[in-house]
């Protein structure tokens, strides 16, 4: 061995920053076998140790297990290999821990029971099919047999989120509020409400620019809205009056004995409930859209101009 440096297993430890048990333990199992032994039975170790323990560090410090970081060492399985695959089951562990945080974050910031717990750990550990068949359980109980027509597809595509397979933890707090807001008998009922009213605004042939309700609104009030017009104030009722103008063929119902003002009215208090709205800020974060406009001020202006009350909760 003449002309190469040798460690003690002290020195060994010392320059690769490990203690002497774990040394001698890497050393035991034929991981880090010694170089030569001095006269009197001592373990010797040259630069070739010293980079192979340094890689048995470098891969238990990465969680490669043993049996592994042998066959490396034995150059049964490339280093690569190695690495790709853990990757890849890192990639599932942090996946994992990101739904936990999520969840623990969640019932922190709501104080939730232990029901309410275990049923957004369910909801977050979903898998992609399970995740569809929740939504499409939620939009077929919204749209099924309602008569939209071909426009249906389109929307429920527009209500679908699409969790990504690396999601932030915002997206899968997101993704768990809205599964449970798509349970929520209160809201299914609503959401069906909702897409009755479409289905009444549906006419023959291809829609017309401004057909969306929601569009028209915003379209007409949003102006007064920015303009500081009160909705209670005479200034306001050319606008409600341009507005009515505007959504007469969506009003012009002959199964309700209500007038087009009442009509409108019980519309836009629908459109008004804040889960509705919740939920597509939901969407949004999940799917990575932009958030959505927020329709809140003109609709309740709308609705306080129509005579209603602007914070009642359509139920």
């Amino acid at each position: 061995m003449n002309g190469h440096t040798l460690y003690s297993i002290g020195e060994l430890a010392r320059r690769t920053g490990t203690a002497v048990k774990t040394v001698r333990f890497y050393s035991d199992s034929g991981l880090v076998p010694p170089t030569d032994r001095s006269p009197a039975g001592y373990r010797r170790y040259d630069d070739e140790a010293v980079a192979r323990l340094d890689l048995v560090r470098t891969l238990r410090d990465l969680g490669v297990d043993l049996a592994t970081v042998r066959k490396v060492l034995e150059r049964e399985r490339t280093l690569a290999e190695v690495a790709e695959a853990h990757a890849e089951a890192l990639a599932v562990k942090i996946r994992i821990l990101r739904l936990r945080h999520a969840v623990l974050t969640a019932v922190a910031r709501r104080g939730a029971t232990p029901e309410e717990t275990h049923l957004m750990h369910r909801l977050a550990k979903l898998s992609e099919t399970e995740r569809r068949r929740l939504v499409g359980d939620f939009l077929d109980a919204a749209f099924e047999g309602v008569g939209i027509g071909p426009a249906s597809a389109g929307i429920a595509r527009s209500m679908t989120p699409e969790l990504p397979d690396d999601p932030t933890t915002e997206q899968v707090e997101a993704w768990v509020e809205l599964a449970e807001l798509s349970q929520d008998p209160g809201f299914r009922a609503h959401a069906r409400r909702l897409a009755e009213d479409l289905a009444a605004d549906a006419r023959p042939g291809p829609p017309a620019l401004h057909d969306d309700l929601a569009a028209i609104v915003r379209d007409e009030i949003a102006p007064a809205v920015a303009a500081g017009i009160e909705p209670a104030s005479p200034r306001a009722e050319p606008c409600v009056s341009a507005l009515l103008a505007r959504c007469a063929h969506l009003l012009d119902r002959h199964d309700d004995d209500t007038g087009p003002r009442q009509r409108l009215l019980t519309r836009l208090e629908r459109m008004n409930d804040p889960r509705r709205e919740r939920y597509l800020t939901l969407l949004a974060v999940i799917n990575g859209w932009p958030a959505p406009e927020s329709l809140r001020p003109v609709l309740a202006w709308s609705i306080h101009a129509l005579g209603g009350c602007p914070d009642d909760q359509a139920g």
